[in-house]
């Protein structure tokens, strides 16, 4: 009987192995040459993928490298945007089919193309349209959708469009007169992971080291650093609505700009050409051959645009262009109860109290910070900087209690380590605080739609990634 078990054992623990391998000897000889040239590891809660070569050699060592992780994320966005919606995933994809794939260019397609072929060999079935409307999922679902809801499902909720902390400092701000970066992505719990750190050596453009999650061709959650020294992030404006259909995904131009730009002013002109007020940010650049930082609000309509080499530009998901606040959003901004409004009055605080101090130390402390500036006091919450809506009964006015909402990494980047082409990093809450599903699910049952969806988040150190890792 013993034997049996232990036979049995064993033939768990190798059968995967021996997929795997059956898998691999299936590849053709130029697929396993793509495949030599990327690497996959693991550490800290965070994957790190390399990838390099033409646009499909690099997509198929994406796919077939991340093969569970994408199917996983397509299984999760999938059945959250049923829940939502009412509508299947799969009606999504054939809009997008005509309002977003005519829009996508040659070299993005290309990769998408092999991101499929990777999936394919390594045992998942997907297509073509399916990843564009999954690489445009942010703006399909959060900024086209609205515009037609009403008409198709009305009573679903408005969309939640994602929100972040993140600022950017340089001259008299900082320690050393350098540009320093920061940046959380607060993201609904049930969303797919973004623990993916993607190292990119195009065969024509700059190499790109950014956060993403799987089968994204650009970051998403919007934290970057190329080769041309240009670091940057994003916050989302809030309650922003103007969308259009006749133009260019946001997701397409983050991806063209991040590679082929070689200064702020290139990057904030390819993102600009084409808006279709999809994913409508605000962009923190900083240029380290320079030492200039800018911030770009990218409205539909409307574009705010600063640059400078001294001072500091900070994200809340609020507008500071008045043009973007009045005619493009629904935002209030001084009810500092809301958490964009509570933020932004905690990042100035800190800005001011902390001139002439900021290094990548004080920088993980800002995106671990717990403050609440309505209830003035130290407790973490939907208004603090890392950001934790589910301990709260009432965290702001139209917000479900305990809602499954968090800030779900933290990412740090200084002059330095840009030279170097790395970041620190954080997977799970910028204080390392953990989450348990099963506790928030027993406690909560209110959000039951959410179980096999929502997944732990246990406490994980702050990392350094570099381009170039191995295993």
């Amino acid at each position: 009987m013993k034997n049996r078990i232990l036979i049995f054992l064993l033939v768990v623990a190798f059968c995967p192995l021996i997929a795997q391998n059956r898998i691999h000897n299936q590849l053709s000889d130029q697929q396993k040459t793509w495949l030599s040239k990327a690497n996959r590891h693991e550490k800290a809660g965070w994957i790190y993928l390399h990838i390099e070569g033409e646009p499909k050699e690099r997509g198929f060592q994406h796919g077939y490298l991340l093969a569970p992780e994408i199917k996983e994320s397509l299984r999760i966005l999938g059945e959250v945007w049923h829940y939502q919606s009412a509508m299947e995933w799969k009606w999504l994809v054939s809009q997008s089919d005509k309002i977003i794939k005519p829009k996508v260019d040659a070299e993005n397609l290309l990769e998408m193309e092999g991101i499929v072929e990777g999936l394919k060999a390594a045992g998942v079935n997907s297509s073509l349209d399916e990843m564009i409307a999954y690489n445009a999922s942010i703006e399909l679902t959060e900024y086209w959708w609205p515009t037609v809801k009403d008409k198709i499902s009305p009573n679903s909720p408005d969309p939640k469009q994602e929100s972040c902390s993140s600022f950017i400092a340089t001259g008299s701000m900082t320690t050393d007169g350098k540009i320093v970066l920061g940046h959380n992505t607060m993201s609904g719990l049930c969303n797919p992971l973004c623990n993916v750190v993607m190292d990119i050596v195009p065969q024509k453009g700059k190499r790109i080291l950014m956060q993403t999650q799987p089968g994204f061709i650009h970051s998403g959650t919007d934290f970057f650093v190329t080769s041309a020294g240009l670091v940057g992030s994003e916050t989302t404006i809030g309650a922003f609505f103007p969308f259009d259909e006749k133009g260019i995904p946001e997701f397409a131009r983050m991806r063209t700009a991040t590679q082929y730009a070689s200064n702020i002013d290139e990057w904030c002109g390819i993102m600009k050409k084409g808006n279709n007020g999809g994913y409508a940010n605000a962009w923190l650049i900083g240029d380290i051959n320079t030492n200039e930082i800018a911030r770009l609000e990218l409205g539909l309509k409307y574009i705010g645009f600063e640059k400078k080499k001294d001072g500091f530009f900070i994200g809340s998901n609020v507008a500071e262009d008045l043009r973007i606040l009045r005619f493009e959003t629904k935002k209030e901004e001084t009810n500092i109860e809301f958490s964009a409004i509570a933020r932004r009055v905690r990042w100035k605080q800190l800005m001011k109290e902390n001139k002439g101090k900021i290094d990548a130390d004080l920088a993980m402390k800002f995106e671990a910070d717990h403050f609440d500036t309505y209830l003035n006091k130290e407790i973490p919450g939907g208004r603090s900087l890392c950001g934790h809506f589910y301990l709260e009964a009432h965290n702001q006015p139209g917000t479900p209690p305990f809602e499954a909402e968090a800030s779900v990494d933290g990412k740090v980047v200084d002059a330095k380590m840009a030279r170097q082409m790395s970041f620190l990093g954080r997977w799970g809450s910028s204080c390392g605080m953990p989450f348990d599903a099963k506790v928030y699910l027993e406690e909560h049952p209110q959000f039951d739609w959410m179980t096999g969806l929502i997944k732990d988040r246990p406490t994980q150190p702050w990392t350094v990634f570099t381009a170039g890792e191995m295993k």
